[in-house]
């Protein structure tokens, strides 16, 4: 993943914590050397380890195999501020997986926009004996997302993560409206 840099100084130079016999032997020097030069970027890398667990400071690709790791999807065509967020919630994100709280918080990660999701009502009870239920029989999901820039959402992304999220069986609605304008049903 990462590339070597050269003429990286190792904090741990080989050659010194030779013997003495050896301080002064050319070619153990010139071993020990290239020896540093091969070690050097892992002891970087390890001495660093813990910003490339970190999504805020780590480099690019390391987020993407980040997202990975966590079985997060990631689109190429996200920004690196948007990919290091969601990674950043990922363990949320899968903790509330399959919840109206959990596709509001990905959505609203998705887009930045304010959203609403409406269901049919899901399960419920009565605390009167065969009593309405609220809701409608028929299974439905209806997301409501307000951006300042309607444009700026990939509904086709966005249509598919709503409905991975969704039981297969269920429909689903997505709305993009500019925010300030009313909510159009239909």
């Amino acid at each position: 993943m990462r590339n070597g840099i050269s003429g990286l100084p190792t904090p741990h130079p080989i050659g010194e914590a030779m013997p003495a016999v050896y301080a002064e032997d050319g070619f153990a020097q010139r071993f020990t050397s290239a020896l540093d030069d091969v070690l050097a970027p892992i002891f970087a890398t390890l001495d660093c380890f813990e910003a490339y667990l970190d999504p805020a400071i780590a480099p690019e690709d390391i987020v993407d195999w980040l997202a990975d790791w966590v079985a997060l999807p990631i689109d190429d065509s996200w920004s690196l501020d948007r990919r290091r967020e969601l990674v950043r919630h990922a363990v949320q994100l899968h903790r509330w997986r399959g919840t109206k709280k959990g596709l509001a918080a990905h959505v609203k990660l998705l887009t930045g926009g304010e959203v609403e999701i409406t269901d049919n009502g899901g399960s419920s009870w009565s605390a009167t004996s065969n009593g309405d239920m609220p809701g409608s029989p028929t299974p439905s999901v209806e997301v409501l997302v307000r951006v300042t820039t309607a444009a700026a959402v990939d509904v086709a992304r966005l249509s598919a993560t709503v409905a991975d999220a969704v039981p297969a069986h269920v429909p689903t609605h997505i709305r993009v409206v500019p925010t300030g304008r009313a909510q159009v049903r239909g």
